[in-house]
């Protein structure tokens, strides 16, 4: 019998704190998202996360630490174990952080950047990661600033199926904004996806994801900060031929930037997070993926984004020829 449709959720989380327009984590929106992604029936086997922090003032000004040394995302296992307790559930998950960018004022740490990824035990077992080396893929236009901005990483997981031993791969990124310091950003209207340092960055996405998935299936997802038909999202569809899942299954038209919107700032409405795939993966449908902005999702008002929920098979491996 074949084994189910992998379910996989991708989310930027704006620290849990967006009823602060993001200055501090509080603990309302960890239980929230917790809530609603315990909802989701049937339950993703991954979750990735964006925008997650390891501990700083802006994680703990507003949210008291249970003990001494507790992240960010320890602080949230703690909501979703919750959750599944009250629900009469056992909590599936097991969670994995990969640091990206520290910021600090002498001894005291501003802010921490990173990503995180759930996975669901039952029907995945870890097979490795790259948590203690997350891939660099920050491209700096500017070296005299290369300390000050923000580093992007790419977090990379392969997982083995446990209904029939498929291995797969994960990759979970969060790339630059545009840079201003480039002629090209002045020169255009339309600015997101088009900064040189964002192509720069998606090609050592797309060389870290070819070194380590060869011919393995992968699904690549995150906030490109890249719309659709953008050069960003033109390059990874086209010259690095990935598959991209709203497409796939006719959620978007990849020629609209701004039809489904997936992230929203005051009025503006912006379509920056995708899931893509490749190497056999066959995307089944995105139900419970809803735009920015409406009110009948479970995650509405949660964060600055929605996340992306998906559904996919993995394709039957070529039969090996004997000669």
């Amino acid at each position: 019998m074949e084994p189910s449709p992998l379910r996989i959720v991708t989310y930027n989380v704006r620290y849990f704190g967006h009823m602060l327009r993001g200055l501090a984590s509080t603990v309302g929106p960890k239980r929230r998202v917790a809530a609603a992604l315990a909802t989701l029936d049937p339950l993703p086997d991954v979750v990735c996360l964006q925008e997650v922090e390891t501990m700083s003032l802006r994680s703990n000004i507003a949210h008291r630490k249970v003990r001494p040394g507790e992240t960010q995302l320890e602080a949230f296992m703690t909501r979703v174990e919750e959750t599944f307790a009250l629900q009469g559930r056992e909590m599936p998950y097991e969670a994995f952080y990969f640091r990206a960018h520290h910021y600090k004022v002498g001894e005291v740490s501003l802010y921490t950047t990173g990503l995180a990824m759930l996975v669901n035990t039952r029907t995945l077992q870890v097979d490795r990661h790259n948590v203690e080396a997350p891939e660099h893929i920050t491209h700096h236009h500017v070296q005299g600033l290369k300390e000050r901005k923000q580093s992007r990483i790419c977090a990379h997981m392969r997982v083995i199926r446990r209904a029939d031993q498929r291995a797969f791969h994960i990759f979970n990124t969060h790339l630059s904004l545009p840079t201003p310091f480039a002629r090209e950003f002045w020169a255009t209207r339309d600015k997101m996806g088009c900064g040189v340092n964002q192509l720069h960055e998606a090609k050592k996405l797309t060389g870290f994801i070819a070194l380590h998935a060869k011919e393995e299936p992968f699904v690549v997802c995150g906030d490109f900060n890249s719309p659709p038909s953008s050069p960003v999202y033109r390059y990874l569809t086209g010259d690095a031929h990935l598959t991209c899942a709203q497409a796939a299954v006719g959620q978007i038209n990849p020629a609209l930037a701004r039809a489904f919107p997936t992230a929203g700032f005051m009025h503006m409405r912006m379509h920056l997070d995708h899931l893509f795939s490749g190497g056999g993966v066959s995307w089944l449908d995105t139900d419970e993926t809803r735009p920015f902005g409406d009110l009948t999702s479970r995650f509405h008002g949660l964060s600055d984004h929605v996340p992306l929920i998906a559904r996919f098979r993995l394709e039957a491996p070529a039969p090996v020829l004997v000669t």
